[in-house]
């Protein structure tokens, strides 16, 4: 059942989509501004998001003015952000809190990370129609099989394990489920690569940032698992886009030679 707390927090039942862009970046400083195919890789994300039809509004959260003007060159709505937050989901909160001041802050937020130029709008629209549809999502993620076996061991790979309602039961880097008899195949289970895209229903995106790192959050750093171990469901709805991060200056290389060729 829907608190009325919670029922004040969905009356401006819409969604929109924060994308944070940093300036620092340990292994790519800079990346948001890094020109592929003539453009900016944040503008790149920016039009991808605009073709969401279920999104009302696509910010951009930033901490650098370098970003902001070219944001704002190409047409963005930028909201500058503190330089202190550690993860993008702080920032997206602090996006959250300015909204609130101007009475605009909608009922739900979604997360595309910055470096994700290839973020597919349909997999943007499924997480806002899912949370526009059920109020009882508290938030929301998504997930695709991994079917490369060498894969499975990746730690910069993120699986994911689901119960039957499609609710996360853990994140981890390791692979997971471990897949114990391995020579019987009717017992194993296709592990799922988790995407870096969040949902939050506003009153969730605050009372996540309200609590402190937790101790499984600090062991894999993952954050999405302060939510689990703070009680905060998290729904996984699986697809089968695939992710294509930019996180060297090789990805982008990688990246404008797939663009040349589509």
């Amino acid at each position: 059942m829907t608190s009325n707390s919670q029922k004040s927090n969905l009356n401006n039942k819409h969604c929109i989509v924060v994308i944070p862009a940093r300036w620092g970046s340990t292994r790519f400083p800079g990346k948001s501004l890094h020109a592929i195919a003539g453009r900016p890789l944040v503008q790149h994300v920016w039009e991808r998001c605009l073709r969401a039809r279920l999104v009302k509004r696509v910010v951009i959260a930033t901490d650098d003015r370098r970003i902001q003007d070219v944001a704002e060159a190409f047409g963005a709505e930028v909201v500058m952000t503190s330089k202190r937050h550690q993860s993008g989901t702080d920032r997206m909160a602090e996006v959250a809190e300015h909204l609130e001041k101007q009475k605009t802050a909608p009922a739900y937020f979604i997360n595309v990370q910055g470096d994700e130029p290839l973020i597919d709008a349909r997999l943007i629209d499924r997480l806002a129609k899912t949370m526009l549809q059920d109020p009882q999502v508290e938030m929301i993620t998504a997930a695709t099989p991994l079917k490369e076996e060498h894969q499975r061991n990746y730690l910069n790979l993120v699986k994911a394990v689901i119960n039957r309602h499609g609710n996360a039961l853990y994140f981890s880097r390791s692979p997971i489920p471990f897949h114990r008899d391995a020579h019987d195949p009717k017992s194993a289970v296709v592990p799922l690569l988790h995407l870096g895209i969040y949902g939050f229903r506003r009153d969730i995106l605050k009372l996540f940032v309200s609590y402190r790192p937790s101790p499984l959050e600090r062991c894999e750093k993952l954050e999405q698992l302060r939510a689990l171990e703070n009680g905060i469901s998290i729904r996984v709805l699986t697809t089968s886009h695939q992710a294509w991060g930019v996180d060297t200056p090789e990805d982008a290389k990688r990246l404008e030679a797939l663009l040349k060729r589509s």
